[in-house]
C-alpha cells in the first residue's frame, strides 16, 4: 500500500526520457496522405483537413479569411442551419481557421459517430455554394468587428508590428480594412473555393481512438475528390520580405487612452535554422515563462505590466522574436528601456546554473505537456510535417535544452539580442 506520509521523490525535468509516439501513414487515391494517430483511451477522435488555402494563396485581401469562415454556411442542399443542426445532433464540433499559408477544417467527435459525420464534410469541401445572403451577414459582421478591434491598442499594435517586420504585401504583413470587407463579392469567393479546397491541396491527420472501418470511410469520402497531395513551395517564388526602414513608431491611436501596447520585434529565420531551437531555450530565460526575467523584472520588482512575454513566431518561410506587453502610457518608455537593460545583462553575464537549470525544467514540462494525449500530439506532429521537419527535428531539440551551456546563450544574445535590430512600436 502507498504511504502517503513518505513524500514522493523528485525528479528532475530534463531526467525525462521523452518519446515522440509515431503516426501510421495512408496515402489516398487521388494522392492525399493521411497521418494516423492512434493513442487514448476515450472514444474521441480529431480529424483535421489543412489545405494550402491561407492569406499567401489569395488574390486580393480578405477572400481566404472569408471562405474559410463561409464553408459551414450552405451546400447545395443543405442551408448553414441544417449544417450546424446535423453537427450539434452527434455531439461534434466543426471548426475553421485560415492562417498566412494553410487553411484548416477539424473535426472533434466520438469515434461512434465519424460515419455520420464524413460525408458532410466531404460535401462542404466539394459543395459549398457560398450563399447571396450569407455573404453579405458576413460583410456586415466583419465590419462591425473590424471597427471595435481598431478601438484597442493591442489589436492595432498586433497589426502594425508584423507589417513593419515583413512589408505591408507580404502575406505575413498585410492586414483586413474596412474596404477589403466591403468589396467580397461572392463569385471571387467561389473561384478561391474551387482552386484551393474542391481542387485543392490537402493533408489530413486524424488523432485519438481510432475505428477499425475508418482508413476505408476516408478512402470513400475523400479519396474519390479531385484533392492532390501539397508540393514544396520553390523558395524563388516565395514572397519577398521587404521590412520597414524606420525602426521606432509611437501611434496614437485613442488620445483618451491610459494604457499603451508595446511591441519589440525583429526578424528571425525559420525553424530549418540551426540557431531556432538554441534561440527558443534562451528566449525562456529571456521572457518566455512566467519565471522569466522580463517577467521578474518589469512585472514583479518594477509593476509596471500585468504580464510580458517574447516568442518566436512559428512561420514558415521566416519567424521573428517579438517581445509584448501592455503598460500605463506613463511607463511606457521605461517599460521599453528595462526590456533592452535585460537585453544587455544576457549579452554580457553567464546565465548561472539554477536559472538555466528552471529553464530547462519549463522547457521539458511544456514538451511534455504537449505530449499528453492524442490531439497534443497530433498538433505537434501537424507542425512539424507543415515545416517539412521529422522525429529527428523534436529529438535534436531535447538534446538541445538539455545540454546547451551558459556560454552558448551569452553567444546567441550577443548575435540576436542587439536592441539596433529590433523594431519598436508603442500605441496608445
Amino acid at each position: 500500500m502507498l504511504n502517503r506520509t513518505i513524500a514522493p521523490p523528485i525528479k528532475d525535468a530534463k531526467d525525462f526520457n521523452l518519446q515522440l509516439p509515431l503516426y501510421r501513414k495512408q496515402v489516398l487515391s487521388n494522392g492525399v496522405e493521411v497521418y494516423l494517430i492512434d493513442l487514448g483511451t476515450e472514444d474521441a477522435l480529431m480529424i483535421g483537413w489543412i489545405f494550402d488555402a491561407g492569406n499567401s494563396h489569395e488574390s486580393r485581401n480578405g477572400v481566404a479569411a472569408a471562405v474559410s469562415a463561409l464553408l459551414k454556411n450552405g451546400t447545395s442542399t443543405r442551408s448553414a442551419f441544417n449544417i450546424n443542426e446535423h453537427f450539434e445532433y452527434y455531439g461534434a464540433y466543426l471548426s475553421r481557421a485560415a492562417h498566412h499559408e494553410t487553411a484548416d477544417i477539424t473535426l472533434h467527435c466520438l469515434n461512434k459517430h465519424v460515419s455520420e459525420l464524413l460525408p458532410v464534410v466531404a460535401e462542404l469541401i466539394s459543395d459549398s455554394v457560398f450563399p447571396e445572403e450569407e455573404v453579405a451577414i458576413y460583410k456586415k459582421n466583419g465590419q462591425q468587428r473590424l471597427q471595435v478591434n481598431l478601438k484597442k491598442s493591442d489589436f492595432v499594435a498586433g497589426r502594425l508590428i508584423e507589417s513593419y517586420l515583413y512589408g505591408p504585401e507580404h502575406p505575413y504583413g498585410k492586414y483586413s480594412r474596412l474596404e477589403d470587407l466591403q468589396n467580397l463579392q461572392r463569385d471571387e469567393l467561389l473561384r478561391f473555393y474551387h482552386q484551393h479546397y474542391s481542387h485543392g491541396a490537402c493533408r489530413i491527420i486524424v488523432a485519438g481512438k481510432l475505428p477499425p472501418t475508418l482508413s476505408e470511410e476516408l478512402e470513400r469520402y475523400f479519396g474519390v475528390l479531385p484533392l492532390r497531395a501539397p508540393v514544396a513551395p520553390d523558395p524563388a517564388a516565395l514572397p519577398v520580405i521587404t521590412p520597414a526602414t524606420q525602426r521606432k513608431y509611437d501611434i496614437v491611436n485613442d488620445p483618451e487612452g491610459v494604457q499603451a501596447s508595446i511591441r519589440i520585434a525583429r526578424n528571425f529565420p525559420n525553424r530549418h535554422h540551426p540557431d531556432f531551437q538554441k534561440v527558443q531555450v534562451l528566449n525562456n530565460v529571456f521572457g518566455g515563462f512566467f519565471g522569466s526575467r522580463l517577467m521578474t523584472n518589469i512585472r514583479e520588482d518594477k509593476g509596471y505590466t500585468y504580464g510580458i512575454h517574447s516568442y518566436l513566431l512559428n512561420n514558415r518561410q521566416e519567424s521573428a522574436l517579438l517581445i509584448t506587453t501592455e503598460a500605463g502610457k506613463e511607463v511606457c518608455r521605461a517599460t521599453i528601456e528595462e526590456v533592452y537593460k535585460e537585453m544587455e545583462l544576457l549579452r554580457e553575464e553567464l546565465i548561472d546554473e539554477e536559472e538555466l537549470a528552471m529553464a530547462r525544467n519549463f522547457t521539458i514540462g511544456s514538451i511534455l505537456g504537449d505530449l499528453d494525449g492524442p490531439f497534443q500530439v497530433a498538433s505537434r506532429w501537424k507542425n512539424l510535417l507543415l515545416n517539412g521537419l521529422d522525429e529527428h527535428y523534436f529529438y535534436e531539440g531535447i538534446r538541445i535544452v538539455k545540454t546547451i551551456t551558459p556560454e552558448e546563450l551569452q553567444e546567441l544574445a550577443q548575435r540576436y539580442l542587439d536592441p539596433e535590430a529590433f523594431f519598436e512600436l508603442v500605441v496608445v
